[in-house]
């Protein structure tokens, strides 16, 4: 099974591929999601990994807080996002 872990803090100029890099060196990474703005198409400075479950605490212990290209990054297990109210 996978987990699905938030990152936060992200430099902006991160690319998925740097993300995965970032997580692969604590388990199999199916995927990375880096959320854009819908007008501008700019990173908003978080995003999604799809790690496997064995190694997902792991990596967030080890990532959590931890300096990426002068920011630090705030990992935890993503939660169920709340419908939105109009």
């Amino acid at each position: 099974m996978v987990k699905t872990l938030y990152v936060g803090n992200l430099p902006y100029q991160t690319t998925e591929d740097e993300l995965k890099k970032l997580f692969e060196e604590y388990g199999e990474v199916s995927s990375t999601k880096i959320i854009t703005d819908r007008e501008t198409g700019r990173s908003r400075g978080f995003g999604f990994v799809e790690i496997d479950e064995e190694n997902a605490q792991k990596a967030i212990d080890s990532l959590n807080g931890t300096n990426f290209g002068g920011r630090n990054l705030k990992v935890n297990e993503a939660r169920e996002r709340k419908p939105r109210r109009f």
